[in-house]
């Protein structure tokens, strides 16, 4: 009994801003709709506490907004917003693809064709979360190894912001983010090609931004 330990309260916090977090991005909590602490700590299995504190980063995070006593419900996709979010996380990504790709070993390489053959196959069957995920994987690669734990942070931070739009075009019959680019990234990796890794991670990221501006 000894190694039963209480579970921390950050982790409940962290585990209720992740599953409502996801459950905004995905459309299952659309926006405008109202979101209340005490309903979703009972399908949550949480108290209101971590909750609460859920909320309050979401808020932060510009997927909720909130007026004290009156209501807290999630935020609409705004063109703007997401233009801006995908500038911030572009940014973030060249600088990881400039630190990172003198850095890579075969095996990182290996694991974002492994992730853009993952995505490509998920975009033929219009699978848009295995897309999404294995988009994800594909860049965390180059995050991961640039060390660069900032860069990392503000990535986290504003991706569910485009997430949203990305997964709003799919469904409405769009594509996600070519596997063509993405395989010119993975050969300029490949090579030790600095600039020509940047280039691509530049025009991935600027793609996301005209997305923004489809009406």
């Amino acid at each position: 009994m000894e190694a039963i330990r209480p579970v921390r309260r950050t982790l409940l916090r962290d585990r209720a801003y992740e599953a409502i977090r996801d459950a905004i991005v995905a459309g299952d909590i659309e926006p405008g709709a109202a979101v209340r602490d005490a309903e979703l700590a009972e399908r949550l299995g949480l108290s209101r506490a971590p909750v609460r504190e859920a909320f309050a980063r979401l808020v932060d995070e510009g997927l909720l907004e909130s007026k004290p006593q009156s209501y807290t419900r999630v935020t609409p996709v705004v063109a703007a917003e997401v233009r801006d979010a995908a500038a911030v996380v572009g940014a973030m990504h060249e600088l990881a693809a400039r630190t990172a790709v003198p850095r890579l070993r075969g095996a990182d390489v290996d694991a974002m064709r492994s992730a853009n053959e993952r995505f490509a196959h998920a975009v033929r069957t219009g699978d848009v979360d295995a897309a999404l995920r294995a988009d994800d994987e594909l860049h965390d690669v180059l995050v991961r190894v640039s060390g660069n734990r900032a860069a990392a942070a503000t990535i986290a931070r504003y991706t569910p912001l485009i997430r949203r739009l990305e997964r709003r075009r799919f469904g409405e019959g769009g594509n996600c983010r070519s596997a063509g680019l993405h395989g010119q990234l993975i050969e300029a990796c490949a090579d030790g090609d600095v600039d020509n890794a940047v280039r691509v991670t530049a025009e991935i990221w600027r793609a996301l931004e005209e997305l923004a501006d489809v009406p």
